[in-house]
């Protein structure tokens, strides 16, 4: 485990916000090492004394506010609790955590500040001004051993403290406290809990940080010396593509079974690397995984098992049972909802590892804990055997108020959340407003155009020529590899040639606008339905036409006749996909200048030659209305939306009334 702190940098963020400056730079150094911290685990703090409005000293413990990450916390990311209210709400002989989090809450110093981290109480009651949590894999690896307490005795001795796994809240920090008040020491370095993961503190912020470093590093060194060196190293960079012979059809089938599961859709991210195959091949470690999470919060994000195989509906009904089973045994027989039955995790011989969620940040978050986990479990059973905590336990951690509240603050779900939608023609214009209201919708999306765009978790920019068959088939597999399948399909690149009379049109010319207009997306349609066919929530298919299709102007023969045909295929498609569920409807956006194919100099030309000025020009129309790009794109959205669930084969104007067209 490298030590990573830095004088320099250390005095920047001390400059900034004094003290509480050193624990935001050591809170991220934690927070930006997987090995120690996964996914806006671990909580850190520090204790100061600041004076309150009147005048008043105060000791006040800025602990890490929930919602935040330790690897790019601010300042505003510690809530300031009142410490003296924190030591009284622990000689509590009991509290519950719904209770213990509002007096935290009550008794913090800005009404702005996040709710404290659950743990708050366990920082309180520990006498040093810094204190750092991690999970650190190491760790969690040996006391999720059968004889783990054994193991980091003879790595600790009596260096730190040891806690058995009770369950986090108001029940562990009274634990931690009445087992300071027996055993604490000042020259202890730090505290193991097993199951769970490690804590360490000093007099600052460099030395808790660097005993954490320490530490952790033993058990690292241990682990060395049986052969396990993997906790030396960083994890594999995870591989969202690698090409393959599986069928994205599969992973479709798949991501709808674990959707219908759900009871809404679910993305699907998928891991094809050696690492994931190999561990998914094993004839053991998979079945070794089932038995629980690494550690206990992993639950929230990754259920408490992978499915292993494709079996989606035994897994879901192992789940109800599961919880029937569990759900009698709750404190004070409070009546519980169950969550949704569909796993989060698979592992498959072919397919290697899938990590689903109703966000691509979900996704990402599953699959880096099924990686760690990975290494684990392979260290755990070769050491002995890999023995989390139960069944009971994993499953009060899964139905934890307090954890449960934290999903419930990410608010109702947007309206394409879980669903992914592909953009032809998405670096400008039309398409890239297309794009950008599907992802404002919750969609993650593909975007296919000649020029490369910038890739974001929800947003893959694809250069795909759309006229070649080949190119294609490789973006719809990148696709359904990045996100699991294909709920929508906008079909909106296209070419507008320069106006020639009919007489005068080449067949060039012709080919070419038939080649882009018409049959690119015959092929697109034809290479998609496959995967249509599996979108949870029904297929949907958005085709960007045109005015000039029941108002064609001259010099546009290829262009009108191309878009017209287009419009053509879209009823046939409407007719013969309704049975799959896949709807179909067409736009027709006229006069749209905020586009690659209007220069200035065109406006100005355009507007000339009707005598008008070119915002008159724009405004050609019944309504006298500007229609923008992000016009064309909001019509889409909706009518591939809720509010447009039993509409197909419709063809509407966007154009600000157009009386040829009307």
């Amino acid at each position: 485990m490298k030590n990573l702190w830095n004088d320099k940098d250390a005095t920047s963020f001390q400059a900034k916000d004094g003290e509480l400056g050193l624990r935001v730079y050591t809170s991220r150094l934690l927070g930006e090492n997987e090995r120690l911290v996964l996914v806006g685990g671990g909580n850190t703090s520090v204790k100061l004394t600041e004076k309150n409005i009147l005048g008043e000293e105060a000791e006040l413990l800025y602990v890490k506010g929930s919602g935040w990450d330790l690897s790019d916390i601010e300042a505003p990311g510690f809530a300031g609790v009142r410490m003296d209210h924190c030591l009284r709400l622990l000689e509590l002989p009991e509290l519950s955590d719904a209770s213990m989090v509002n007096e935290l809450k009550l008794h913090c110093t800005l009404h702005s500040a996040p709710t404290p981290s659950v743990e708050t109480l366990l920082h309180a009651c520990l006498p040093f001004k810094y204190v750092d949590h991690t999970h650190a894999d190491a760790v969690v690896t040996l006391t999720n051993l059968s004889d783990g307490e054994s193991r980091v005795r003879e790595i600790y001795g009596d260096r730190v403290l040891y806690v058995p796994y009770v369950m986090p809240g108001y029940e562990l920090a009274k634990y931690c406290s009445d087992l300071w008040k027996r055993d604490g020491r000042d020259d202890l370095l730090g505290m193991v809990l097993l199951n769970h993961g490690i804590f360490s503190w000093g007099k600052d912020a460099r030395e808790s940080y660097e005993r954490m470093i320490s530490l952790v590093s033993l058990a690292e060194e241990y682990l060395t010396t049986k052969g396990h060196e993997r906790f030396s190293s960083p994890v594999p960079e995870t591989v969202p593509f690698i090409e393959s012979t599986n069928d994205p059809v599969e992973l479709a089938t798949i991501r709808k079974e674990m959707s219908d599961a759900a009871g809404f859709p679910l993305l699907l991210r998928s891991n094809l690397s050696n690492r994931a195959l190999e561990y998914a091949r094993h004839p053991e470690f998979p079945k070794a995984h089932q038995r629980g999470t690494a550690t206990p919060d992993h639950v929230i994000r990754v259920k408490r098992s992978p499915l292993i195989g494709r079996d989606v509906k035994a897994y879901a009904d192992n789940y109800r049972e599961a919880f029937q089973r569990n759900a009698t045994q709750t404190p004070g027989g409070k009546t519980l909802e169950m969550l949704d039955p569909a796993p989060r995790l698979v592992l498959d011989p072919r397919l290697g590892l899938l990590a689903a969620g109703r966000r691509p940040g979900e996704c990402r978050a599953a699959e880096a804990i099924a990686l760690h986990t990975f290494d684990i479990v392979e260290s755990s059973e070769t050491l002995g055997g890999y023995e989390p905590v139960g069944e009971l336990d994993l499953f009060n951690m899964e139905y934890w108020e307090l954890e449960q509240a934290k999903l419930r603050k990410q608010g109702t779900p947007a309206p394409f959340a879980g669903e992914v939608a592909l953009v032809t023609g998405s670096a400008s214009g039309i398409g890239k407003a297309c794009a950008s209201a599907l992802r404002t919708r919750g969609a993650a999306v593909t975007g296919l155009d000649l020029t490369e765009d910038q890739s974001t978790p929800d947003f893959l920019s694809l250069v795909t020529d759309v006229t070649d068959p080949s190119a294609v088939k490789d973006a719809l597999a990148r696709t359904a590899y990045a996100f699991g399948g294909l709920d929508i399909l906008v079909l909106n690149a296209g070419l507008f040639p320069p106006p020639k009379p009919l007489a005068e049109l080449d067949d060039e010319l012709w080919k070419r606008t038939f080649s882009i207009n018409l049959d690119a997306n015959q092929l697109l349609l034809r290479l998609a339905y496959p995967l249509l066919r599996q979108a949870p929530n029904g297929g949907r298919v958005l085709i960007v036409g045109s005015k000039n299709v029941p108002a064609p102007g001259p010099g546009a023969a290829a262009y009108s006749a191309s878009k017209a045909a287009l419009t053509q295929l879209a009823r046939v498609a409407a007719l013969e996909w309704a049975p799959d569920n896949i709807r179909i409807n067409v736009l027709h956006p006229n006069s749209v200048f905020d586009t690659n194919l209007w220069s200035p100099e065109i406006l100005a030309n355009r507007a000339a030659a009707y005598g008008l000025t070119v915002e008159q020009y724009k405004r050609r129309n019944l309504l006298k209305t500007e229609v923008t790009s992000r016009d064309v794109a909001e019509a889409a959205a909706e009518l591939c939306g809720p509010r447009f669930a039993k509409t197909t084969g419709a063809q509407l104007p966007i154009d600000g009334g157009e009386e040829r067209v009307i």
